[in-house]
């Protein structure tokens, strides 16, 4: 069982508890905006507890800080309510789900105001830097899933989201305010040797505020890095939608993934023609670093790729290789790959696999390894595969293509043009598809 299965069965089971309370405010006309209200006023009457704490009591006093957790547990409790009324009411509305996302978090942001002022006022200054550190996690815990709605994926779970936020430093504050009447405020815990106490009191409250810092931040990011995931996906979803309304072939049901990556890797230009007869084919020039080209029938157009170096003259580490268009049939213009040419056609990735050298894969061919090295003929970066037992330093790769679709082209061969790193004589390879 799962933490996802342990808060959903607890939420469950709180609400048949409360759900006769809930009937009872419905029949008393509460909506669910009223209830809302309700708790922003009464996490407002937290702050004010603190706050007074802060300012009239002293160091070794903390019946404000139980009193304040006790109100932050009572004002949790409405922030449930509202949800509750607007179900059992049938009173849900869009603008009820913003007001309330929207005063939760004025409450939340009250309630830290009350815990810090509190803290700073009696000098715990540790204490207050995670309590403002928590504030910080809890805001964006709450912004990354709104974010990510906005932009039409979900983002939600982590270990600390606001219910558990709440019972968290409710019932710390609660038990901190009730340890005192038998410890006393004053408490100190010291350890022989170590020259200052290694707990008192008021830890019962900054402790688990520490850790709420803590898990509440680590809840942003791995929503953030959900996000991503859902987003990318959308995204590449969203890409190969176009392509496939603006193209008019259709897939065979039996071989609609292998024709995708084929066509996406062979074709740049719809193929409802044959390869043009005699096209010649130009030969890229003052391109720096460049390590290869690609060409494919039916036009001109050449992918590029080329050694991906700094300022200082270094090889970019995590991405070794730029690849990018040379658009012969658009005047030599230099372009970038499109989002579905660098995912699932002529894009690749680099893994290092030792000083100057790196495994490259292309997104949609991988039955012949390539690797980018230091050759030893010249001391230089070279993109090499191995052909028929062959050290081949590649100079050129050819797509002969012969008619067919889109999806489905007619791939003759591929043909890889270089020269042997071993005897330096030029070789052509042909590999079949």
């Amino acid at each position: 069982m799962n933490f996802a299965t342990i808060r959903a069965a607890l939420q469950a089971g709180i609400y048949k508890v409360i759900n006769p309370f809930v009937r009872l405010l419905i029949k008393l006309g509460f909506t669910p905006n009223a209830v809302t209200l309700t708790g922003l006023l009464l996490n407002i009457g937290v702050a004010v507890i603190f706050i007074i704490g802060g300012e009239e009591g002293n160091r070794g006093d903390l019946r404000y800080v139980g009193w304040g957790g006790a109100l932050i547990l009572f004002a949790g409790l409405f922030d449930m309510l509202d949800g509750q009324v607007a179900r059992l009411g049938n009173m849900k509305s869009t603008y009820g789900a913003m007001f309330d996302s929207v005063l939760d978090r004025y409450s939340e942001l009250f309630t830290f105001l009350g815990i810090c002022y509190y803290l700073v006022a009696h000098h715990y200054l540790l204490g207050s830097l995670f309590a403002f550190i928590a504030l910080i996690g809890s805001m964006m815990v709450s912004y990354t899933r709104a974010r990510a709605e906005g932009l039409g994926v979900d983002s939600k779970g982590g270990l600390m989201q606001r219910p558990e936020r709440v019972v968290l430093m409710g019932v710390s504050a609660l038990a901190c305010g009730i340890s005192s009447a038998y410890i006393g405020g004053d408490y100190k815990l010291f350890i022989p040797g170590v020259p200052f106490h290694v707990f008192e009191t008021m830890s019962i409250l900054t402790l688990p505020i520490t850790i709420l810092a803590v898990l509440a931040n680590i809840t942003a990011v791995s929503r953030l890095l959900q996000a991503r995931k859902a987003l990318e996906a959308k995204d590449a979803k969203d890409a190969a939608e176009a392509a496939v309304a603006a193209t008019p072939a259709v897939v065979p049901a039996r071989s609609a993934v292998k024709a995708l990556v084929i066509g996406l890797f062979f074709c740049g230009l719809p193929l409802a023609q044959a390869a043009a007869p005699g096209l010649v084919f130009p030969v890229p020039t003052g391109v720096a670093n460049q390590l290869f080209y690609l060409q494919r029938d039916p036009n001109t157009n050449t992918v590029i790729y080329q050694l991906n170096v700094n300022s200082a003259g270094k090889v970019d580490e995590d991405e070794p290789v730029h690849v990018f268009w040379i658009r012969y049939g658009e005047h030599g213009e230099r372009k970038d790959l499109n989002f579905i040419q660098r995912k699932f056609a002529y894009g690749l990735t680099a893994k290092k696999a030792a000083a100057d050298k790196y495994v490259l894969k292309f997104a949609a061919y991988d039955k012949v390894p390539f690797y980018l090295q230091k050759t030893s003929a010249d001391n230089a970066f070279h993109v090499v595969t191995v052909i028929n037992n062959k050290q081949i330093v590649i100079n050129r790769v050819y797509l002969r293509i012969e008619g067919g679709t889109f999806w489905v082209p007619n791939v003759k061969y591929i043909e890889v043009k270089g020269w042997n790193a071993a005897t330096r004589e030029p070789v052509v390879e042909r590999l079949s598809v």
